[in-house]
C-alpha cells in the first residue's frame, strides 16, 4: 500500500488490477467452496448463456462488454471443460451459437447458492465502506465510454504544454526560424509563389514597416510557430503565415497564436481581420473557424492556392 501512496492516482489502474487480482484468487477459493469447477473468468460468459439457450460469440460480448476474441477464447477453454457446445446458425452460416452443455447446465442449481451467498458477501463488504464503490465504479466506467482514458491523458499533456508555450514579439535573429517554417510547410501542400519570398526574406520592410506585426511561439527555448498580422489599411489587417512545426501540431500552439493576433488586431484598432487559405488545410480552416473567423467571399487573392477567405469582425 505504501507504493500507491506514494506514486498517488497516475497508478489508478494497476490499483484496481490488483484489486481485482486480490478478488480473482478469493474467487477461486469461493468456486471450490461450492464445489463448482469453473473458472472465475469464465463467469460473465457462463451468465449469460445460463439465462438464455444460446447465444453468438458477438451476442455474448456486447452483453458483458468483452471484446470478441476475449470471448472466443473463454468459450475454447469451456468447450475444453465440456461445459459448452458449438453450432453453425441456421439462419447464418458464418455466426457460431454457444449453448452450455449437459454439463454446463447441471452446475447451475449449484452456482445459484454460490450467487446469492456472494451477492450478500458484496451487500455486506459495501455496507462497512464509506463511500459506494458499486455506484463509483458505475460512474467512472459511464465517464469513461463518454471521454477515453487515453483522451484525457492527451488533453492533460495538451494543457500543459500549452502552459509552457511563450508567445513573443518577433526579433531579427528569428528570421531563419521565421523563413524555415513557413516554407516548410508551404513546400509541402503547395509550390512557394513570388509573394510569399517577398514577405518570408523580407518581413521588416513587407510586414513590420507598413504597422503590422509578428509573433513567435517558443517551447522549451525552441521557435516552434509563427504568424503574422499584415496591414491592410487602418482598420483591416490579415492573419498570415502562420506556421506551427511539424513535430509540435495538434498541441494547441496555433490556437494560442491566433488568439494573440486577435488581442494584437483589437491593440492596432482593426476592425476586422482577414485569412486567405486553401480547404485542403483542413485542420488550418477548423482553427480559424474556432477563432471565429466566418467564410467570405472577398477581393481576388494574389495567391494561386487560395480558394477560401475568412473573416472576424473585432467591432463590439
Amino acid at each position: 500500500m505504501n507504493f500507491y501512496q506514494q506514486v498517488g492516482k497516475m497508478a489508478l489502474g494497476s490499483r484496481l488490477r490488483r484489486l481485482g487480482e486480490k478478488l480473482l484468487e478469493d474467487a477461486t477459493e469461493v468456486y471450490a467452496l461450492y464445489d463448482v469447477d469453473l473458472d472465475p473468468k469464465w463467469f460473465p460468459v457462463f451468465y449469460v448463456l445460463s439465462h438464455q439457450p444460446g447465444a453468438s460469440i458477438t451476442e455474448i460480448a456486447q452483453t458483458i462488454g468483452h471484446s470478441h476474441p476475449s470471448v472466443s477464447q473463454i468459450v475454447k477453454e469451456m468447450k475444453k471443460k465440456e461445459l459448452v457446445i458449438t453450432d453453425k446458425s441456421q439462419k447464418d452460416a458464418r455466426v457460431t451459437i454457444v449453448r452450455l452443455s449437459e454439463t454446463g447446465r447441471q452446475l447451475i442449481p449449484k452456482i445459484d447458492k454460490q450467487y446469492s451467498d456472494v451477492a450478500q458477501a458484496v451487500e455486506s463488504l459495501l455496507s462497512e465502506t464509506q463511500f459506494n464503490l458499486w455506484k463509483a465504479l458505475e460512474e467512472v466506467e459511464f465517464l469513461l465510454d463518454e471521454k477515453n482514458f487515453l483522451v484525457r491523458v492527451r488533453d492533460a499533456r495538451k494543457l500543459r504544454e500549452q502552459q509552457q508555450i511563450e508567445i513573443i514579439d518577433y526579433r531579427p535573429e528569428f528570421h531563419d526560424d521565421f523563413k524555415q517554417l513557413n516554407y516548410t510547410w508551404i513546400e509541402h501542400y503547395f509550390t512557394v509563389e513570388e509573394s510569399d519570398r517577398q514577405y518570408l526574406e523580407h518581413p521588416d520592410q513587407k510586414i513590420l514597416a507598413p504597422g503590422g506585426h509578428i509573433y513567435m511561439a517558443r517551447y522549451e527555448n525552441k521557435i516552434v510557430g509563427t504568424c503574422s498580422l499584415v496591414k491592410i489599411d487602418d482598420t483591416r489587417y490579415e492573419l498570415s503565415k502562420m506556421a506551427v512545426a511539424a513535430d509540435m501540431q495538434g498541441r494547441g500552439i496555433g490556437w494560442s497564436l491566433g488568439q494573440a493576433a486577435i488581442r494584437k488586431g483589437h491593440e492596432l484598432g482593426a476592425k476586422t481581420l482577414y485569412i486567405e487559405s486553401n480547404t485542403t488545410l483542413k485542420p488550418a480552416i477548423s482553427l480559424y473557424q474556432k477563432l471565429g473567423f466566418q467564410k467570405i467571399v472577398g477581393p481576388a487573392s494574389p495567391y494561386e492556392r487560395c480558394n477560401i477567405q475568412l473573416e472576424l469582425s473585432l467591432e463590439p
